[in-house]
């Protein structure tokens, strides 16, 4: 390694390690984690399930009581109901999103996994994010927050991609609906 003049190797070494923290990753600061906590802050099962969620008011885990129905579509083999939660489409926030995927009739395929994007078909600036079921005991009810892109594309839809047991994919989607 070759120095600069009239520097010393301590200065050079000093400057280095006073340099490493600041690539690492960023805290956020009080303000930011207490938001981020508040918008995922809900209760899981002993297996790191979501828990229940009610329906009927304000809960303390953040999901609004009232339910928009996005509507019910044939995707592929499989009829999709799919429903969001009350509130407003804010860029840079979730919106807690349920389907219910269910064989259409005379199909014996099953869903295996569920990921849903909020924006446009390609998912340009979208994030997918990979839905889960919440109870075993209803193994078609599928659940997750999708983040909502900043800025929002025009025109944005949820977007709903289906894989079956065979290891095909299907997509469709639906309006997000004030």
């Amino acid at each position: 390694m070759k120095l600069v003049p009239g520097l010393t190797l301590c200065t050079v070494v000093a400057v280095s390690l006073a340099v490493v923290p600041a690539c690492g990753p960023k805290e956020p600061d009080s303000q930011e984690a207490t938001a981020d906590k508040a918008a995922h802050d809900h209760e899981h099962g002993p297996n790191g399930e979501h828990a229940d969620h009610d329906e009927s008011m304000e809960s303390a885990d953040g999901h609004s009581g009232a339910v928009i129905e996005l509507g019910t579509s044939t995707i592929g083999p499989f009829d999709v109901l799919a429903t969001r939660d009350e509130g407003l489409i804010v860029a840079g926030n979730d919106a807690f999103i349920d389907v219910t995927v269910t064989p259409t009739a005379g199909s014996t395929v099953k869903a295996v996994s569920v990921r849903l994007w909020i924006g446009t078909e390609d998912a340009k600036g979208s994030v997918k994010a990979k839905s889960e079921i919440e109870n075993p005991a209803e193994p078609s009810h599928w659940h997750t927050h999708a983040e909502i892109p900043n800025p929002i594309p025009e025109g944005s839809r949820l977007w709903i991609e289906i894989e079956n047991d065979n290891g095909e994919t299907v997509t469709g989607s639906f309006e997000l609906k004030s």
